[in-house]
C-alpha cells in the first residue's frame, strides 16, 4: 500500500488550531518554539488565540498553517508512525509544508518565505477571485478567454476537483466570467473573500518580490519526489523546486492533476497532515476509492497512530 503525505493550504486555518497537540507533544512544541524564533513573534499565541481577523490575514494565516502541519506532523513521528511517503503534494501554500516534510526545507527557512511571501500577496490589492461550482474545466477556460481583456486578465487558479474550480482575475473580469458561466450552465460563482487574484497573472509583482528570497534560501533535493502544483507531476532536484515556488505564485495550482497523477503511480491511500480536512473533501472527489485519513489534532492522531 502505497501512501501520499498531502498538506493544506490557506483557508484551512482556525482559531486554536494546534493547542492540543502543543500541550501533548514534546515535538510538536518544540516546532511551535522554533516558529516564534525565527519570525521573532508569537505565532503560537496568534494560532491558539487569535483574534481571527489576524490570524486571517493572509501574511500570519500562511506561516500559522505551516507550523501547526509540521508540527502535527512532528507529533505524528513522536508517536511512533514511521511509514514513509512515496509521494508529497500541498496546496499553494502547503507545497511549502511539503517540501519541510520532504526534507528539501528546514522549518525556519520555511517559515520565514511563508511570511514573505503572505507579506507580498497582501500587498497585492488588485482584483479577486470566485469559486465556480458545477462546470467543466474546458467550459470555465473557454469562459475565462471570453471574459478577459488584455488589461483585465481572467483565469483559473485553482483545480480543485470535478466541478469546484476557481477563478482569479481583475475584478470586471471576475464579474464578467461569473456572469458568463452562469449564463452558459454553471450551478453557481461565488466570490471569495481574499485580498487580491492569487494564482494569476496580476501577482507578477508578488512572484517577482519573493524570487530573492527564494533565490537565497538554502533547499536542498528532495527525499521525497515532491508533486509539483505548477506540473502536476514529480520533482526532486533543488534547481526544480527553486523555479516551482516562484512560477506557483502565478500559475494555477492543479490539484485534480496531482492527485490523479499519485493515483495512477500507485499511491493508494493520502493522509492530510493539518488543520481542517479540505484535501481530503476534494480527494474524495477526485479519487473515491482511495483510502483517506487526516491528521489535525490530538483526537485524530491518537485515533490513526491506534489503527495502524
Amino acid at each position: 500500500m502505497a501512501i501520499a503525505f498531502v498538506f493544506p493550504g490557506q483557508g484551512s486555518q482556525h482559531v486554536g488550531m494546534g493547542r492540543d497537540l502543543y500541550d501533548a507533544s514534546a515535538a510538536a512544541r518544540a516546532v511551535f518554539e522554533q516558529a516564534d524564533a525565527a519570525l521573532g513573534f508569537s505565532l503560537t499565541q496568534l494560532c491558539f488565540e487569535g483574534p481571527e481577523a489576524a490570524l486571517t490575514a493572509t501574511e500570519n494565516a500562511q506561516p500559522a498553517l505551516l507550523a501547526c502541519s509540521i508540527a502535527a506532523l512532528a507529533a505524528l513521528r513522536e508517536a511512533g508512525y514511521t511509514a514513509e511517503p512515496a509521494l508529497v503534494a500541498g496546496h499553494s501554500l502547503g507545497e511549502y509544508s511539503a517540501l519541510v516534510a520532504a526534507g528539501a526545507l528546514d522549518v525556519a527557512t520555511a517559515l520565514r518565505l511563508v511570511r514573505r511571501r503572505g507579506e507580498l500577496m497582501a500587498e497585492a490589492h488588485q482584483g479577486g477571485m470566485a469559486a465556480v461550482i458545477g462546470m467543466s474545466e474546458d467550459a470555465l477556460e473557454a469562459v475565462c478567454a471570453d471574459a478577459s481583456e488584455s488589461h483585465e486578465p481572467v483565469v483559473i487558479a485553482n483545480y480543485n476537483s470535478p466541478g469546484q474550480l476557481v477563478i482569479s482575475g481583475a475584478t470586471a473580469a471576475i464579474e464578467r466570467a461569473s456572469a458568463l458561466a452562469k449564463a452558459r450552465g454553471a450551478k453557481r460563482a461565488l466570490p471569495l473573500k481574499v485580498s487580491a487574484a492569487f494564482h494569476s497573472p496580476l501577482m507578477r509583482a508578488a512572484a517577482e518580490g519573493l524570487a530573492p528570497a527564494i533565490a537565497e534560501a538554502a533547499i536542498a533535493d528532495a527525499r521525497v519526489p515532491v508533486v509539483s502544483n505548477v506540473l502536476a507531476s514529480p520533482l526532486s532536484d533543488a534547481r526544480q523546486l527553486h523555479a516551482e515556488l516562484v512560477a506557483q505564485v502565478t500559475s494555477p495550482v492543479r490539484w485534480i492533476a496531482s492527485v490523479q497523477y499519485m493515483a495512477a503511480h500507485g499511491v493508494d491511500s493520502f493522509l492530510e497532515i493539518g488543520p481542517g480536512t479540505v484535501l481530503t473533501g476534494l480527494i474524495k472527489r477526485i479519487e473515491p476509492g482511495a483510502q483517506l485519513v487526516n491528521v489535525g489534532d490530538l483526537a485524530s492522531l491518537r485515533a490513526f497512530v491506534g489503527h495502524s
